[in-house]
């Protein structure tokens, strides 16, 4: 093979494989935690659309999201994805009403507020194993509070979406169609704010607890993005599904990508001052970015044929 330019320094090449076989080592073992707790709550996790690619693919976005973590510090972080994608399956294809929706929220929401799970709710069984791992975390006593606004916000996002996907009328009217400044401010239903406030109680410092609100603020404008970068990946999917896309909303796809514009500079400025005052947060915030910027170019996480 003929190396464009100048050839590639020995060194240099060893110590940056060496690195990505150290993160992809974190995928490996991030994906067999991940099946064995789908095995744990196989009623939740069916073969299809739950394949060992879909593990595989969140386990490789949580590595290089942050690569400076262990195994043990991004363990809870991949089963608390895998539980949003549960739920997601759960509000965007299996439930058939309003009421069955109400009650994964509810019952999501009393686990949160330290209630025992129902015992016919496995996602609220699910969450409630990962409630009890994050409260062994130094913070999680002062930022409880935190996390659960983070949860009602995903769930209820989820919930409003699907009300956005039903007919209104009893006996089969129009659906209602957000505009895309209302889709985007439902960006929570994605879930990755929600992630992001777990990862930080479980892995994090005084430092980070100290600045938890402002990087809040910034994930929050970084799920937008993800949620418009998602869409220009999963336009055709969703067409077949029948879920939402911003692509549906606006009559020209430019428009979705000058938002995604305004969005990312929008997000350099509230991760500026965080660089300075929690770095490795910020940083955190940055691969998000980049990493699903990549990634929703060739493929998404379902694997549902």
């Amino acid at each position: 093979m003929a190396w464009p330019g100048r050839p590639p320094v020995v060194d240099d090449q060893i110590g940056t494989a060496t690195e990505q076989g150290r993160i992809c080592a974190l995928v490996a073992r991030g994906q067999r935690d991940l099946q064995r707790c789908a095995v744990d709550h196989r009623d939740l996790f069916p073969a299809d659309p739950f394949d060992a690619t879909l593990f595989s693919s969140i386990a490789m976005a949580i590595a290089f999201g942050a690569p400076w973590c262990t195994e043990e510090q991004l363990r809870l972080t991949n089963r608390t994805v895998l539980w949003g994608f549960a739920v997601d399956w759960l509000v965007d294809r299996v439930a058939t009403s309003a009421a069955e929706v109400d009650r994964l929220v509810d019952a999501a929401l009393a686990v949160a507020d330290g209630a025992a799970p129902p015992a016919d709710q496995p996602l609220a069984r699910f969450l409630a194993e990962l409630r009890d791992e994050l409260a062994t975390a130094p913070t999680y006593p002062a930022l409880r509070g935190v996390w659960r606004a983070e949860l009602a916000r995903m769930v209820s996002a989820m919930a409003r979406e699907w009300v956005w996907k039903s007919t209104t009328a009893e006996k089969g009217g129009p659906a209602v169609v957000p505009t895309l400044d209302e889709y985007l401010d439902n960006a929570d239903n994605l879930g990755a704010t929600f992630v992001n406030v777990t990862h930080w109680i479980h892995t994090g410092d005084p430092t980070t607890a100290a600045h938890l609100d402002d990087l809040v603020a910034a994930s929050g404008v970084v799920q937008q993005v993800l949620r418009l970068v998602n869409d220009l990946g999963t336009y055709e999917r969703d067409l077949r599904w029948g879920d939402l896309n911003a692509l549906m909303l606006v009559a020209d796809r430019a428009e979705v990508r000058h938002r995604i514009d305004a969005l990312v500079d929008r997000s350099r400025d509230l991760l500026a001052p965080l660089t300075v005052t929690c770095p490795v947060q910020a940083a955190y915030l940055a691969r998000q970015l980049g990493y699903s910027s990549g990634f929703y170019r060739t493929t998404d996480f379902w694997g549902v044929r």
